[in-house]
């Protein structure tokens, strides 16, 4: 049931609160970067068969325009349209450099897009937190893109 899957998702992104922020890890309690934060929802909560995007540089998106953090996204989730709600569960991500590179669950999206919860493995804070769209000063800057992704649409489309 996908109302049970979507809760499933966050309480497993809620359950990575706290853990230090480290490039290429995966380790809840010990570290994860932003990328891995989301693989392993997905796949911890048994969604998605396994798969690793790593290795990767912490800096590949100032120096290319690839949209390598997309690609793993693209694979398992269809983009919401602006009319389209987001949900618990859903995957934000944000424009950093040249390209897509950061991203979070969304936990809670009933106060509208403009101010979606989500958990995210953030470096400015060094380590995962819970965190607001617009109570993130750089993250929901206006020159700051986002977009969102959704398991769920992708299965019906």
């Amino acid at each position: 049931m996908e109302s049970e899957e979507r809760r499933r998702v966050a309480d497993e992104a809620r359950s990575w609160i706290g853990t230090p922020y480290h490039n290429c890890a995966d380790v809840k309690g010990e570290g994860v970067d932003c990328g891995m934060l989301i693989v392993r929802c997905f796949v911890d909560t048994g969604l998605c068969g396994a798969f690793d995007p790593r290795p990767y540089p912490p800096d590949w998106h100032l120096h290319r325009g690839e949209e390598k953090y997309l690609g793993f996204v693209f694979d398992r989730c269809a983009e919401l349209t602006e009319q389209e709600e987001a949900q618990a569960g859903d995957v934000i991500v944000f424009k950093y450099g040249r390209c897509y590179s950061h991203g979070g669950i969304i936990i809670d999206a009933s106060a509208g897009r403009g101010k979606i919860a989500f958990v995210h493995a953030f470096w400015p804070a060094k380590k995962v937190i819970g965190d607001r769209l617009d109570r993130n000063l750089q993250l929901s800057h206006k020159d700051r893109a986002h977009r969102i992704f959704s398991y769920w649409k992708s299965r019906t489309v």
